[in-house]
Order: C-alpha cells, then sequence, then structure tokens
C-alpha cells in the first residue's frame, strides 16, 4: 500500500490472493452503519484510573466504492512509533468521546466534519496500555486530507471490503494470555488490537448487525507498554 491508496485485493502473508468484495459508498451504506449503531446497547467501561481515548473510524469514497481511513504512527512518536492505527488521541477534560475523535481527525489529518457526521459510537475497548478506547464511527469526505507528519507517518484509504474477507479476523494463542490475538489481515499486512479489535467491531456490528463483543479479543506483547 502506498500513502493515500485504496488497497482492493490482498495477499496475505502465507496465502494466496483473496478477493475482496466492493461494497458501495451511498446512502443506504450509511444507513445501515447508523441503524445497526442505533440498535446496539452501547457497552462502556465506567471511569476508573485508566486513561480515556477516542479514535474515528472515518467512511469515505475512494474509486467509487467505500473505503476507511487508516494511519501509520510516525517514527518520532514516544510510543508505537510506525504501528498502525486509527486517528485519534486522548479525551482532553471535558470533552466527549465525539468531540475528541473529531479533534484529533482534523489535527491529525486536517479533515474537519461537523457533528451530524456521526454515523455512532462502537463499544468501549481497554487497552494494555492503560487506556479506554471509545470509538466513534464518521461519514466523511477525505478530500482535503493533509497529513500531520509529527503524529502521523502516511495515512491510507483502505477498501471496506478487506474487513468483510473471509479469512479475517484472524486469531492466534500466545503463552503471555489466556485470551485470543485478533489479526485483521489488510493487504499484505495485519492488524492487531486494540486497532484490529475495534475494525472487527465495526465489520460485525455496524455492517453485519452482528452485537457480539471483543473486549476479551487479546493485543500482541509489543502493545502492552
Amino acid at each position: 500500500m502506498t500513502p493515500g491508496s485504496t488497497s482492493s485485493g490482498a495477499a496475505g502473508e502465507d496465502g494466496p490472493v483473496t478477493t475482496v468484495p466492493a461494497i458501495a459508498f451511498d446512502q443506504a451504506l450509511a444507513t445501515r452503519i447508523m441503524t445497526n449503531l442505533a440498535a446496539h446497547e452501547r457497552r462502556t467501561i465506567a471511569d476508573d484510573d485508566r486513561r480515556r481515548a477516542a479514535v474515528a473510524i472515518v467512511i469515505v469514497e475512494s474509486d467509487g466504492h467505500a473505503a476507511f481511513l487508516l494511519c501509520r504512527r510516525a517514527a518520532r512518536m514516544n510510543r508505537h512509533a510506525f504501528q498502525w492505527a486509527l486517528p485519534g488521541g486522548r479525551i482532553d477534560e471535558g470533552e466527549s468521546a465525539i468531540d475528541a475523535a473529531r479533534r484529533e481527525l482534523h489535527e491529525e489529518l486536517g479533515i474537519d466534519l461537523p457533528p451530524e457526521s456521526v454515523l455512532g459510537l462502537l463499544d468501549d475497548y481497554p487497552t494494555r496500555s492503560g487506556y479506554v478506547i471509545s470509538p466513534v464511527v464518521l461519514w466523511g469526505d477525505s478530500s482535503d486530507l493533509v497529513v500531520a507528519p509529527d503524529e502521523v507517518h502516511a495515512v491510507y484509504r483502505i477498501a471496506l471490503g478487506e474487513l468483510c474477507r473471509p479469512d479475517s479476523p484472524r486469531f492466534i494463542s500466545i503463552p503471555e494470555s489466556d485470551r485470543p490475538v485478533v489479526q485483521v489481515p489488510i493487504g499484505e499486512h495485519l492488524i492487531h488490537a486494540p486497532t484490529g479489535a475495534v475494525l472487527v467491531q465495526f465489520r460485525w456490528l455496524a455492517l453485519d448487525g452482528d452485537d457480539s463483543p471483543v473486549v476479551d479479543f487479546e493485543q500482541p506483547v509489543f502493545a502492552w507498554k
């Protein structure tokens, strides 16, 4: 994948090319996502000593099809440099998760979306590094995308169909935990939790209407710090 490109095919790290279904970027998709999220009783994590953060799943058009924005963190980041991530960051005092996701989206990618672009929220996801993440789903426009180089190395428009591949999600076991480590194949890469867990719930809930939880999906050890 190259910055600004859309991933439309998938070569697994140990398998053949996988066909990726095309999903239209249209009002029917927006309505489907919004309806599924509105019908879901969101699972939240009560305030505790963990820090709060919000991420944005931004649905955009790319080559006539639906895509979402996925970032690679900048090399200069103190934590998790070069890791895959959704736009987002810490929720400031007095902010809602929606406000924080919209602010971070603007700061990181230059995209300023109004409150009415919000389609809904997914469940809170607790990370091993001490955060509780609230994912916000937005219907957006990436035509004015401008990357903040101190925070983002590159941004990609990923075909939404990548999340619906027959080999996704994958799960592996690790000796450090009895919980399954989730992997989401995107092109030739594997996206792990927390981003991977958020993307799995987006596919299951927002696209398929399946409200199965993902809170018990484990992160790889390199993401625990």
